[in-house]
């Protein structure tokens, strides 16, 4: 196999003639992010979108199919017909399996190219079936991924904290629904999420073991979304702005923590469900003006509960 391509090992059947509708060049771009069993890893779906900018940009006609559990508004495999479409690109990951295989059945008129691929076995089917493989990586080639050249854009990294049942509020929680709520909302950021949680372990890597280390991830956030006290006071602790969500009704230690802290971004469990009320906080937490208030949040340098602790020690507390 040459280092730039490589033909399949067992040439296909020529395309037959198209209908005459069909454009002269018209690309459909596929990939493991196009089968409803498929998945839609960061790495597939950032070099399929990479081919569909370096078509664009070079004015081939194109369209990109998606599986539905991805993007159920996009264009789908089942609605791609055939005879649309002069040549099917298949973009990154390996090449193998019955899925794959499919498509060669399904677009038996279109020519068919594999790029940026890995090809595990030369004689499957699935790689055969290719008119040309331009492969990352075979038994003999190793080539820079698609996605290393592909522009990317840079969002908000947020950290959500969200707390347990907290069956110490009775009939007050509305945990579930709250985060069920804010689950929607969440998913509709464009934004990157980082799950988080304040409890500690000492056997699980997916913890941290210190608070020193949970305080380290804080500092590196641009944003915070919690329903923890916690995760409201090591945002604070670190200068980064956070949209506090109270789970309890009429409101609980949340409330209190942001109350005592002077901080703004509060939202009751009552108010939740609104979207607007979250997009106003969150988007004020993104401003200049909540980073700022972030950054400068007045926070005391020694607690008064310590104080009245060692007073009650040494003997100087109320009789």
């Amino acid at each position: 196999m040459a280092a730039a391509a490589r033909d399949a090992p067992t040439a296909p059947p020529a395309p037959l003639g198209r209908t005459e509708s069909a454009p002269t060049t018209r690309v459909l771009v596929t990939g493991w992010s196009s089968f409803v069993h498929g998945e839609a890893t960061a790495g597939d779906v950032l070099s399929m979108r990479h081919v569909s900018e370096i078509l664009t940009a070079a004015g081939i006609p194109h369209d990109t199919a998606w599986s539905p559990r991805f993007r159920a508004e996009a264009l789908h495999l089942d609605d791609a017909d055939a005879g649309r479409y002069s040549h099917l690109v298949f973009v990154c990951g390996p090449i193998h399996g019955e899925q794959v295989r499919s498509l060669h059945e399904r677009y038996a008129d279109c020519r068919r190219i594999a790029v940026g691929v890995t090809v595990v076995d030369p004689a499957d089917a699935a790689v055969t079936g290719f008119h040309r493989v331009l492969a990352r990586d075979d038994r003999t080639t190793s080539r820079p991924d698609l996605a290393v050249s592909a522009r990317t854009a840079c969002v908000a990294v947020a950290g959500v904290v969200l707390a347990p049942g907290q069956a110490e509020y009775g009939a007050a929680r509305r945990h579930r629904p709250v985060h069920e709520a804010l689950g929607r909302w969440l998913a509709g950021l464009d934004c990157a999420r980082v799950p988080l949680d304040t409890r500690l372990a000492t056997d699980d890597w997916q913890h941290c073991a210190t608070p020193d280390q949970l305080a380290s991830v804080f500092a590196r956030l641009d944003a915070v979304v919690t329903t923890r006290l916690h995760g409201l006071v090591f945002a604070l602790r670190a200068g980064t702005p956070v949209l506090a969500v109270d789970p309890v009704a009429g409101g609980g230690k949340v409330t209190a923590q942001a109350r005592a802290l002077g901080w703004p971004a509060l939202v009751a469990a009552e108010q939740v469900a609104d979207p607007d009320t979250l997009d106003h906080w969150w988007t004020w937490c993104l401003s200049p003006s909540g980073r700022e208030r972030a950054r400068r949040q007045n926070l005391p340098t020694t607690d008064a509960l310590t104080d009245e602790l060692l007073g009650e020690l040494l003997g100087e507390g109320p009789v």
